[in-house]
């Protein structure tokens, strides 16, 4: 095929414009060298910049077209990956999104250090690394994908290039970058995205009353575990990621960080209409009456290309331009957040809390701008191993819903919550989640739980049950431990974790309450000790 120069002209356009923004966005937090600014923006976001880059974060590349892919493939009904991640990311913004930004975190991370410890911290980072790798994976693999469809180019320069782009606006700029680019990517999303639909339903080649009894899609009893599994996923496993917290710490206030994750959920789902259309018209295509010169009736693979599928053989070449676009802007958009979401999360609660206490901020700023480019290189490699954009879509959702989320809930809410349980929760919910299997990555199960099928695996909503479990074990294990050494059942020797020794000396005076004679306690340290309470005028202004 070859190459479309004047898309290739566009493209490189639009990559130079974005580049050019990021980096100058980010000129304010380069020359102060600030590592609270490149993580949080020093807090100043308001609702327009917060909800638009919070709402650009979410609709990615994968996003659009993974929501094509299944509405056109399976049915409407099976286009469940935009609801379910914005009914998550809606209620986050209720619940969550006052609390933690009214601790003024600077990671999500920094309540699981301050109650279980930096070490048990550490180790809860890694379901978000892999979740931020397949994310990332699933948003390079659809530009990727587009690209060599729409323009003729190499797939593998093309997801190398934008990697490249999002990588190098984020080193230099942080959060300012990424959130202003976001913004302006947004649009370019929305114009692009609603262009392509007319002209493409309009193609000769296109009937929609093909679809008109198969679009909403079928559930089959046997697959009603496996659909509920899904949705719970969804919502649940899409409200633990520090890009979003990212974005709620940054803002200027907790009710304005509640507000700005409503109006961004809306959005996001709002501009997944327009890829499942696109995904309903491709289903709708007599593809014999077009161009395309592979397999017919497609196959199961080839369905994961009908977004640039549908811009290359039914729209016209300027539309199918400004559509590739869209979708490099969802990329951009969706790519830098994971990049610096998992390097900020390095940087200041693996390297700074764990390894080097002492570092600088100019120290932290390297480590950061190490760790995007590392994470950068590792998403576009995946990119390129990878089948279906709709699987990495739903994956990068798995580990965090079983082990992040009833995590997030016990350090949030859970008094008693301690290392004993989060540990405990953490294994027991990694163990029943792998024995389960995980076909898209070849992975063989260990159980075959109820409803077991040789065909179809696991059918029953196992990965909901092995979420339970993690939950239930961090609240039964808490209890438990907190009973033995708080009556002094077991010795504190051993406390293992230190989670009831404290050794800790006073030594400022002006740091105890001389009326009851014991330390004053600052919300964090109160929330570290699991006593944090909320307080009546905050829950009015934020709830």
């Amino acid at each position: 095929m070859a190459v479309n120069v004047l898309g290739l002209v566009a493209i490189a356009v639009f990559y130079v414009i974005i580049l050019i923004i990021g980096i100058v966005a980010g000129r304010k937090s380069t020359k102060s060298n600030d590592a609270e600014e490149l993580f949080v923006a020093n807090r100043s976001f308001g609702l327009f910049v917060a909800s638009f880059t919070t709402a650009a974060t979410m609709v990615g590349g994968g996003y659009i077209n993974g929501t094509a892919e299944a509405m056109g493939r399976d049915g409407m009904v099976w286009a469940i990956g935009p609801i379910g991640y914005n009914i998550g990311m809606a209620i986050a913004g209720i619940v969550i999104a006052p609390k933690v930004r009214r601790m003024e975190f600077s990671t999500i991370f920094d309540p699981f250090q301050q109650r279980y410890g930096n070490k048990m911290g550490g180790l809860l980072f890694f379901p978000e690394l892999l979740g931020d790798l397949f994310w990332e994976a699933a948003i390079l693999g659809a530009l990727g994908t587009t690209l060599s469809i729409v323009l003729g180019l190499n797939m593998t320069m093309s997801v190398i290039v934008s990697a490249c782009v999002a990588v190098v606006y984020t080193f230099f700029g942080g959060l300012y970058a990424v959130a202003y680019t976001d913004v302006i990517q947004l649009f370019f999303m929305g114009i692009g995205l609603v262009l392509a639909i007319p002209f493409a339903i309009n193609n000769p080649a296109v009937d929609m009353s093909r679809v008109e009894t198969s679009w909403t899609g079928t559930l089959e009893p046997a697959m009603i575990g496996v659909y509920i599994d899904t949705i719970c996923m969804l919502i649940m496993g899409g409200m633990p990621w520090q890009a979003l917290y990212q974005r709620v710490l940054a803002c200027k206030s907790p009710a304005l960080a509640q507000k700005a994750t409503l109006l961004a959920a809306a959005i996001s789902l709002v501009l997944a209409i327009p890829p499942a259309a696109v995904g309903a018209i491709g289903a709708a295509t007599d593809w014999n009456a077009t161009d395309f010169d592979g397999h017919i009736p497609l196959e199961y693979s080839q369905w994961t290309h009908i977004f640039p599928m549908v811009l290359q053989y039914l729209c016209p070449v300027s539309v199918s331009i400004i559509g590739i676009g869209a979708v490099s802007a969802a990329v951009m958009s969706s790519a830098d957040s994971c990049v610096l979401a998992t390097g900020s999360v390095f940087a200041n609660n693996i390297y700074k809390n764990i390894f080097r206490p002492k570092a600088s901020d100019r120290e932290i700023v390297w480590v950061l701008r190490g760790t995007i480019v590392a994470v950068g290189a590792a998403g576009a490699a995946i990119a390129l191993t990878v089948g279906s954009v709709y699987g990495l879509f739903i994956l990068c959702a798995d580990l965090m819903y079983v082990i992040q989320f009833p995590q997030l809930v016990c350090v949030l809410w859970l008094k008693c919550a301690n290392t004993y349980g989060s540990f405990i929760g953490f294994f027991v919910g990694l163990f029943l989640r792998v024995a389960g299997g995980e076909p898209f990555l070849n992975i063989d199960s260990l159980i075959n739980y109820p409803l077991y099928h040789e065909e179809y695996g696991q059918l029953f909503p196992f990965k909901t049950l092995s979420m339970l479990c993690s939950l239930f074990s961090i609240i039964g294990f808490s209890y438990v431990t907190e009973q033995l050494f708080t009556r002094d059942i077991l010795s504190k020797k051993f406390d293992v974790f230190r989670c009831y020794t404290d050794n800790e000396d006073i030594q400022n005076p002006d740091d105890v309450d001389m009326e009851r004679k014991e330390p004053l306690m600052t919300d964090k340290d109160q929330f570290r000790n699991g006593r944090y309470e909320l307080r009546t005028q905050n829950n009015a202004n934020s709830f």
